[in-house]
């Protein structure tokens, strides 16, 4: 009898975690029968649309979720300090965990349980795969590009004993391993400069990176073979790009409304559509959203635009569609766009991104937004919000060559003052991004990059070849 590799998944509870997981945890399954896998679930009090996607999954051969949340009690007990909340809201799960793996069918005599798979976020739990004297891989949902610079940070921290927090309003130009160019420091994540709580778990989860067997990460060599070759230990399993193509249940749109945003694209002609979307957690204030419609109306292409509403200050959690967009919008605007444009709240990213008439994508730069754009070959304009999101925009601008700048800088709450990003400066951005002929670069290496992107994941791809190395290694860990 076969002996069964058991690997147990433990994702952030965000929605691009968790799907991202799942699809990694699908090619898996699908490449070798001899696995099965356990994903456990740790859901947050506030619904970031794990749930409703959990239950689209139809049963799915050797795939299991568990639930093994603790109760709202606990978590409530955590929230008086938002800084600590997330690694005490981990920490909180290892019990949970290791019941589980106590209680659990591993000790079945042709089951063995093979090792973790934790998300960057969830490294505390290497010591319950300790316990179990099992190894642990992650699998990061973030660019190579970012573990480069997660690993350089960290040495100069924790090795040279540098004060990286110097770097916050810093206008100097660092050489960082993993990128061709000169890294401005105002673009770096605000977890690797600013002094406090955050900060310190930070560099203790990447210091942490180093105990692990492997990194998979959401790449492929093609699209950033500068960072994979400045990384080296532990072994690095580039097995992008790993792309949620069904969608599913996680979307908040009704099939009729699906269905009337794909017919309303059906309408318009190829590569015309400018596409603005600002992911999960992306929302503007009134000031801020009558600059994008003015741009949108003065630059003259067509558009679909997923605009939502912000959440209340202080509020956790993700924004909402507008009952009526209208109230937000320059008086007029969507009788004098009608003919040209259409305005929605949550959008089907996938659906649309595929879409032929879709020719330019203004994005937050989030890595799987990314990944969808460019495994569709559409050209990114870049307005980053947050997290490593600005180091994202530099890498497509100034890297690779298939985005344009609307702002690169650009941070949620960063300044004092509201930032707000001028009607211009979208204006140009997009008629760069949707700029037609062969002069184009962008749009050329924006498909090219595609051909590449869905060529890596093919039998004779990088990608497909280094998932087969991963899966070699993890049986022999039961071997």
């Amino acid at each position: 009898m076969t002996t069964k590799a058991e690997l147990v998944f433990i994702p952030s509870a965000g929605a691009g975690h968790l799907i991202s997981a799942v699809e990694i945890a699908k090619l898996i399954l699908n490449r070798d029968e001899r696995f099965c896998i356990s994903i456990l679930i740790m859901k947050l009090p506030m619904d970031f649309g794990t749930q409703s996607y959990i239950e689209s999954l139809s049963s799915i051969p050797r795939l299991q979720f568990v639930d093994i949340s603790v109760d709202e009690k606990t978590i409530g007990g955590f929230m008086s300090n938002k800084e600590t909340f997330f690694i005490n809201f981990i920490q909180s799960h290892k019990p949970k965990v290791k019941d589980f793996l106590n209680n659990s069918s591993f000790s079945r005599s042709n089951s063995r349980l093979a090792g973790f798979v934790l998300d960057m976020f969830c490294t505390p739990m290497i010591d319950v795969a300790n316990e179990f004297c099992v190894p642990s891989y992650i699998f990061l949902t973030s660019s190579a590009a970012f573990l480069a610079l997660c690993f350089h940070f960290e040495s100069l921290k924790k090795v040279h004993h540098i004060d990286t927090s110097k770097y916050k309003h810093s206008n100097e130009e660092l050489i960082i391993p993993g990128f061709k160019n000169p890294y401005p420091a105002k673009f770096l994540p605000t977890m690797a400069t600013d002094q406090g709580v955050m900060y310190a778990m930070f560099f203790d989860l990447v210091t942490r990176f180093k105990e692990m067997k492997g990194i998979m990460v959401n790449t492929f060599a093609d699209l950033e073979p500068f960072p994979l070759q400045s990384l080296s230990v532990p072994r690095i399993y580039p097995v992008g790009p790993v792309v949620n193509f069904k969608e599913g249940g996680h979307g908040r749109n009704s099939p009729s409304e699906t269905e009337s945003i794909i017919k309303w694209l059906d309408d318009q002609p190829e590569s015309s559509v400018v596409f603005l979307c600002f992911g999960s957690m992306g929302s503007f204030e009134i000031e801020q959203i009558n600059e994008i419609a003015i741009a949108l109306e003065f630059s003259g292409h067509r558009f679909l635009w997923s605009l939502r509403r912000p959440l209340p200050k202080g509020q956790i959690g993700l924004p909402s569609n507008y009952e009526n967009v209208e109230e937000v919008l320059p008086e007029g605007f969507i009788e004098r766009t009608n003919e040209v444009g259409k305005v929605i709240g949550w959008a089907p990213q996938v659906a649309i991104l595929s879409h032929r008439a879709v020719g330019g994508f203004v994005s937050h730069c989030g890595w799987n937004s990314i990944l969808e754009s460019l495994y569709f070959g559409v050209p990114i304009a870049t307005w980053p919000l947050f997290a490593e999101q600005q180091m994202n925009a530099f890498a497509l601008v100034k890297e690779l060559g298939v985005g344009v700048e609307i702002r690169m800088d650009y941070f949620v709450g960063k300044y004092e003052h509201v930032d707000i990003v001028t009607a211009k400066e979208i204006e140009s951005g997009i008629r760069l991004l949707m700029a037609n002929g062969d002069d184009n670069e962008i749009r050329k290496k924006a498909k090219e990059m595609k051909e590449k992107s869905n060529a890596a994941m093919k039998e004779g791809g990088s990608s497909y070849a280094s998932l087969g190395l991963l899966i070699e290694d993890l049986i022999s860990n039961i071997s």
